[in-house]
């Protein structure tokens, strides 16, 4: 044999565990045995002893070696039942690069041990990488993605709630999670609250630190997040004294008190050696703290805590402490408790929208208004502040003046841009200046995206939508693009293109259309990569193109599609809200992977905020949800709406918009909810899927559907619990109320709608539809 790997019994093996990871048995068969006082041993065909157990317990006569539901590989007495603590050896006491339920990854305190995991050299090679993520016990205990010794991720201390550095680590229907420190163990460890759910995290061979959860329809492993998902992920990407804010350009910014080490590195991007105080520490009992708000706090392992200091306690702590930097709450539940004090360099900061903590910077006096013990001082503060209220009003009205002048010459400036040529610099001057530095993604010229699409030909046209038409090119290294441009007659602009770079140059995921860059030269372009089997509705609305799409293509599209929300809505750095979820916004690859697209009309939601109002409705009809197409409200839930059309439609075949039915005058939504209600459910599948389809399957889908339809959102699912319905075929699923817009709606009536003007807020594009199909 080979190497002896425990199985996760399914139909697609995964190795979860390696005994002999460093040494393979060349000479085969080999063996596995058990042998006196409880020890495994492997060894080749030759006798040779290639891997032993190292138990340091003695059992009975009455050994068995084990392999446990939970997928731990045990020796145990069988007189003991199946206790951890009798066990006299287990394979969980020696992780590879998995962890799975049960699998604790920390330190064990009584046998003074790391359990970490390290990731596999290769796809066919178990030995131990260089990638390990391990928990640091230095200072305040936080665990490491590493690259040999070269810090790759820091997780950030536990804070009662989560890791600092996992702000959407946060609970969920899927699975729960805690964190231990006592006497025995200091570990993390996570459970599925189904216990049929399967689920497992894994460093892969990447260094990627990644969790799944399996698939019982498509027989597949569905990455369910990463832990590590943009630059400021990466450990100590800005330096020290600086934060990251992967919102901003650049992203890195020093704290205030601090100015770049390097100008001149700064300014190139050379961000790594960070900042430095703009005046240096004299250890004077008059400095001050500033306040830095929602951060994954620094770098713990120069740090101290203690929990029975309270915040006040704290600040006077760290001021009579020349080498205190910082300090902070330690454990943010319950108003805050406890303590935690930074010594020396404060590093890998970075900010968050919603869920980081705050912790006080300190800095000189003259940085934040510093206030001497004396009265004299005080009366002076006071008279500066009422001066720097008068001085501050009187800013105030001269930079809305200058913000004035400024607009005037900017729109000056884009009218001779467009009728007057320039060289590429000045081309890429402009375009940081219209877009205020927002863009931060390649900017195509005319001529390169013109070539590449062979001047814009009929014979290249993809297509055409409310944006405008879409073009297939080559670029001149071959690499194949899709370029959206912006027409003249469109009833968008530039609002939705801006609104779309900002949305979706930020994310990353699979299931979302991977943005290349953007042209505004003379045009408005976004340039994406390109998909052979363009959109989705020119498969499952076309006669013939819809028996390419068998039942499991379709299970798989309607799960990516779904992942692809859920990290839109809660794993990704930004909260969006698309609000134009449709089956021609669905894009495939060459494999019929689904890929959400066009994003000119998503709204970025900040802060705790989960809805939100608007005057004027965007989207497409047939898709929206009762509560916003009448009243304006959007949310997440809104979207959950638009996806429960789409599975209805996918497994249909149908559009919800135009349907027609001789016996009523129901839409799609009411005819699948008629079929339900009337024990026919089976009628509402496309008549090309009957063959090759597990009924149950597909009636579980159109079930997952109508709950997503509901008439209220509060009775909708989740994105999360979406996927775990989708995921598992044990659950039972509630009863599915009364749809939304379940019947149908007057044609004349529907295209006839019209939007009003709206004051948006600062994360908003001022957007306006019309898509009329």
């Amino acid at each position: 044999m080979s190497t002896p790997w425990l199985w996760v019994r399914m139909s697609k093996n995964t190795v979860i565990w390696v005994a002999n990871r460093e040494l393979p048995v060349v000479r085969t068969p080999g063996k596995l045995a058990l042998v006196e006082k409880g020890v495994l041993v492997i060894s080749d065909s030759g006798n040779v002893t290639i891997w032993t157990s190292n138990s340091s317990k003695s059992g009975s006569n009455s050994l068995a070696a084990q392999l446990l539901n939970t997928g731990n590989f045990v020796v145990r007495d069988v007189n003991n039942g199946v206790d951890p603590d009798e066990f006299l050896w287990q394979g969980f006491d020696y992780p590879c690069d998995t962890q799975i339920p049960g699998l604790k990854i920390g330190y064990d305190v009584r046998r003074k041990r790391d359990l970490y995991q390290a990731a596999w050299k290769s796809l066919d090679d178990p030995a131990e990488s260089e990638y390990t993520f391990k928990l640091d016990l230095t200072g305040v205990p936080q665990y490491f993605l590493r690259k040999g010794s070269q810090e790759v991720f820091r997780s950030g201390p536990w804070n009662g709630l989560r890791f600092s550095g996992r702000p959407n680590l946060k609970p969920n229907s899927v699975y729960r999670f805690w964190y231990r420190a006592d006497d025995e163990w200091i570990y993390y460890g996570y459970e599925p609250i189904d216990s049929s759910v399967l689920l497992r995290t894994v460093v892969n061979v990447d260094g990627a630190l990644q969790r799944f959860i399996w698939n019982e329809r498509n027989h597949n492993w569905n990455l369910f997040l990463t832990f590590a998902t943009d630059n400021c992920d990466t450990y100590n990407w800005c330096g020290p004294y600086a934060s990251c804010n992967i919102n901003n350009s650049p992203a890195c910014k020093c704290l205030t008190g601090y100015v770049p080490k390097s100008q001149t590195d700064w300014d190139t991007a050379g961000w790594g050696e960070g900042c430095v105080r703009k005046i240096a520490a004299n250890c004077s009992r008059e400095d001050h703290f500033i306040k830095l708000s929602s951060i994954k706090v620094p770098d713990t392992r120069n740090a101290l805590g203690d929990m029975n200091l309270s915040l006040d306690q704290c600040r006077i702590s760290c001021l009579n402490n020349c080498s205190c930097t910082a300090y902070g709450t330690w454990n943010v539940t319950d108003g805050g408790r406890g303590c935690l004090l930074w010594f020396g360099e404060l590093k890998d900061i970075r900010l968050y929208t919603e869920y980081g903590q705050d912790i006080y910077v300190r800095v000189d006096p003259s940085e934040a208004g510093g206030i001497s013990s004396n009265r004299r001082n005080r009366k002076l503060i006071a008279v500066a502040a009422v001066l720097s209220a008068v001085v501050a009003a009187l800013i105030i009205v001269l930079v809305l003046h200058l913000r004035k002048k400024r607009k005037q010459h900017i729109q000056r400036q884009r009218h001779l841009y467009e009728h007057e040529a320039g060289d590429d610099n000045s081309r890429r001057t402009y375009s940081k200046e219209i877009n205020n530095g927002d863009l931060e993604l390649p900017l195509f010229d005319m001529e390169t995206v013109s070539k590449a699409t062979k001047n814009f030909s009929v014979a290249n046209k993809l297509g055409e939508g409310g944006f405008g038409p879409v073009y297939k090119g080559v670029l001149k290294g071959g690499q194949e693009i899709a370029a959206k441009k912006l027409s003249q007659d469109s009833k968008q602009g530039s609002d939705e293109f801006k609104n779309e770079v900002m949305c979706i140059a930020k994310l990353q995921h699979r299931n979302l259309v991977k943005l290349l860059g953007c042209c505004i030269q003379e045009e408005y372009m976004l340039i994406y990569e390109f998909l052979p089997n363009k959109s989705l509705d020119l498969f499952i609305f076309d006669e013939k193109r819809s028996a390419l799409l068998d039942w499991p293509k379709r299970l798989n599209i309607i799960n990516g599609i779904a992942r692809g929300l859920l990290y839109l809505h809660q794993d990704s750095r930004l909260r969006i809200v698309h609000r134009d979820l449709k089956a021609s916004n669905i894009l495939l690859d060459c494999d019929l992977n689904p890929k959400i697209s066009d994003f000119g009309m998503a709204r970025i939601c900040g802060g705790n905020e989960t809805a939100a109002s608007t005057n004027r409705i965007v989207g497409t009809y047939g898709y929206m949800s009762p509560e916003y197409a009448i009243d304006g409200q959007f949310s997440v839930k809104s979207d959950v709406f638009s996806f429960g059309v789409l599975i209805l439609e996918i497994v249909s075949g149908r559009r919800n918009r135009g349907f027609y039915h001789p016996n009523h005058h129901l839409n799609l939504l009411g005819h699948t909810w008629k079929l339900y209600n009337t024990g026919q459910f089976s009628d509402a599948i496309h008549e090309t899927l009957k063959e090759s389809c597990i009924v149950d399957e597909v009636l579980r889908a159109l079930h997952i559907g109508l709950l997503c339809v509901q008439q209220n959102a509060s009775d909708r699912p989740n994105m999360a619990s979406v996927v775990l319905m989708l995921s598992s075929d044990s659950s039972a699923l509630p009863p599915p109320k009364v749809p939304g817009f379940f019947t149908a709606r007057n044609p004349i009536e529907a295209d006839s709608s019209s939007g009003k003007h709206e004051s948006c807020s600062t994360n908003e594009m001022s957007v306006t539809l019309i898509d009329p199909r």
